[in-house]
This record gives structure tokens, C-alpha cells and sequence, in this order.
């Protein structure tokens, strides 16, 4: 039972603008607090896709620029706001806002959750690793998968009991008719019977998705009626659209780019797939699942506590174009296991880690930051 107290600021702060999975977290949560309880507000380093839909979902946010861990204007700009706003807790996020925003948090004697949500290159030098190791002793640390707290005690060398473990969760994805899957094809220059196979995530490096390209070919020769689509940009969508066409493949690959209809491109799928070299707690897959939709992923990070394989989709090993194909042939060509994976992905998503499930887990640890 929780405690009668006067609304307290919850002031969120956030390393990256966005758009990503961390982004749209960072956006909903602050969005979804119980208002009779909570007021939040949002900083960020610079402006971008986060404040956009945060200030579209009523969360009003602050841009103070930062030059990096030693720019002591940044620091004076951020207690400013600290004490105009009467903040009385600091949700971090991510590896510069942790450290910066605890280091001001422990200067003001406010409490600080810094959460971390993937693994973004902090354990490959001395220095990084000790300043989370200073944060994991003044602030209430947060992991969003099991293996990325593994990964940290591992790496960092923090203490397993400084670091806790909160999953990310998503809001139902709406419901989207089949007519708008219709035109959202035909948008595209695909036949009505085309079956799909997508991704949803930024062209990056780490996303792999180099090797869903090289599985396609042999998808194909299965499943010829197949269209794959890449919704998002990034520094490798240039080479990633090369390589396509030295495959032959343009008439068959898709690429989106940035998308605000993520439902709709959803709808139009028959298989998600993220063929990931690292994840933290993947808000691609979650949504895939709420939508109902048969995952095929890699067996890195925190995809094995999303999906369970043979259950509620597949899981491959990374940097495997072969198993992925094998694996996404199998759900194409298997329609009953194709829909008892999306009933039961559906299900759990929408459990455990729905929107409102995290919220209520992150109200609850507010409530000990503050109270205890």
C-alpha cells in the first residue's frame, strides 16, 4: 500500500535524443505515471524525436547542452532546474546521464535512479567503469534485462545487490484493419498474397542486419512470394541498400525509413525478425509480440527473456545468415506454428511486460528511493 503524499516531480533525464527503443521508454513512462501522484518533466542533452513525443503526450521538457562530464556550466544550468522545479527524484538514463545527473543528484542530496539499457561501450575503458561503479554507490541502479546485470557485475565490477532488474514493458499496439494492410502493400508494390518478413530498428551495425539481407536468398528459393521490409535509418542504410543490389533483391527488399505508422507496418507482417549482435531489453520485439506476430531472433543479450524459443518464436545465433533462414522458412511454410507463437507471444508481452506492469514497478521503486 502506498503512502499519502503530496505530488512529488519525477524529472527524467536522458543521454540520447532518439528516436530508439531506450527513447520510446524514457517517453512513455514519463507520460504514464499516475498524475495524483507524480508531476514529471523531462531534460535532455539536446533537442530531437524524444522531446517531440514527449511534449505530444504532455510531458514538458528542458534542453540544457552539454559538453561532457566536465562542462561545470551544464552542472550549475542542471541544479538551476533542480530547484526551480522542486524536483524530488532524478530518473537517469543511459551512461552520460547517469553519471552526470549523479553527480549533481549527490551535490543536492536528491535521490537518483539511473537506468541502464544496453551495453554501449561503458566497460571498455578504466575511467568509464569507475565512474559507474561511484554511481552504483549513491544511486538506485536498474538493469533492464537479467543479462545485462550479469554483464555489468561481469565488466564493471559492481556488486550484484547494487543493481536491480526492471524489464522494459510497451503499450498494447492498437489494432489495425485489413484494409489498411491492403493499401499499406500496394504503398509498397507488393501483391495482395505476399507474405512479409520485417525488422524494425536503426541501421546500425549492431542491429546485423547485413545478415538477414544474406539469408534472403535462400528464404526465397523456399518461400518465393516472400517480401522483406527494413523500417528504420541509419549510418548503414547506404551499404546495407548496396548490398541488396549486388544480391539481386531490390524487387523484393524494402527499406522504410524512419516510420510513425509502426502498427500498421506491423499488421502487415507474417514473421518479425531482429537479427541482433547485442541487445539490452529489445522494445522491437515486445512490440512485435503485442501485435501478435511470431519473433525470430538472436540468442544475444536479453532476447532469450523475451522469447521463448520453440514457444513463443525462435531464437538463432548471431552472425548466422543460415539459421536464420532455416528458422524463418520454418515459420513461413507452418501456419499453425506461426499462430500458436503469436497467441502466446501476444500473451506474454501483454503480461509481463506490458506498459502498465513496468510503470507500477518503477512507482514502486520510486516510492523506496523516496521513503526509505
Amino acid at each position: 500500500m502506498f503512502r499519502v503524499h503530496q505530488r512529488k516531480t519525477i524529472l527524467f533525464l536522458s543521454t540520447s535524443s532518439g528516436p530508439g527503443g531506450a527513447e520510446r521508454v524514457i517517453s512513455s513512462l514519463a507520460a504514464s505515471l499516475d498524475p495524483k501522484r507524480y508531476r514529471a518533466i523531462l531534460c535532455l542533452f539536446r533537442p530531437g524525436w524524444i522531446q517531440d513525443r514527449s511534449e505530444a503526450r504532455g510531458v514538458r521538457t528542458q534542453v540544457i547542452p552539454t559538453k561532457g562530464m566536465a562542462d561545470w556550466r551544464w552542472a550549475h544550468q542542471f541544479r538551476q532546474l533542480l530547484q526551480e522545479e522542486r524536483v524530488d527524484l532524478i530518473h537517469a538514463h543511459e551512461f552520460d546521464a547517469n553519471v552526470q545527473g549523479t553527480f549533481v543528484a549527490a551535490l543536492m542530496g536528491i535521490p537518483l535512479v539511473a537506468t541502464v539499457h544496453g551495453k554501449n561501450y561503458f566497460h571498455e575503458k578504466l575511467r568509464r567503469r569507475l565512474a559507474y561503479r561511484w554511481v552504483s554507490r549513491y544511486a538506485t541502479m536498474v538493469a533492464v534485462s537479467e543479462n545485462l546485470k550479469s554483464f555489468i557485475v561481469d565488466r564493471v565490477g559492481i556488486a550484484p545487490n547494487r543493481i536491480k532488474v526492471l524489464y522494459n514493458g510497451v503499450d498494447a499496439v492498437p489494432q489495425v484493419r485489413h484494409a489498411d494492410v491492403t493499401v499499406c502493400k500496394q504503398e509498397l508494390g507488393m501483391a495482395e498474397q505476399d507474405q512479409v518478413v520485417g525488422v524494425v530498428g536503426n541501421l546500425y551495425p549492431v542491429k546485423g542486419h547485413q545478415y538477414l539481407i544474406d539469408a534472403i536468398p535462400t528464404v526465397l528459393q523456399a518461400c518465393p512470394s516472400t517480401s522483406f521490409v527494413f523500417a528504420g535509418r541509419g549510418q548503414l542504410e547506404s551499404a546495407l541498400k548496396e548490398r541488396v543490389r549486388r544480391l539481386g533483391l531490390e524487387p523484393r527488399v524494402h527499406f522504410l525509413g524512419l516510420r510513425q505508422d509502426i502498427p500498421r507496418i506491423l499488421a502487415m507482417l507474417n514473421v518479425f525478425v531482429l537479427p541482433s549482435l547485442s541487445e539490452g531489453l529489445s522494445m522491437a520485439i515486445l512490440e512485435a509480440m503485442s501485435a501478435g506476430k511470431p519473433v525470430v531472433a538472436t540468442d544475444v543479450g536479453g532476447n532469450p527473456e523475451l522469447v521463448q524459443d520453440g514457444e513463443t518464436g525462435f531464437l538463432v545465433p548471431p552472425h548466422n545468415s543460415q539459421a536464420l533462414a532455416s528458422k524463418l522458412i520454418t515459420v513461413l511454410t507452418d501456419n499453425t506454428l506461426a499462430a500458436q507463437f503469436s497467441a502466446r507471444g501476444k500473451l506474454r508481452a501483454d503480461g509481463a511486460f506490458s506498459l502498465a506492469t513496468m510503470v507500477q514497478r518503477y512507482e514502486a521503486l520510486y516510492e523506496t528511493c523516496l521513503y526509505h
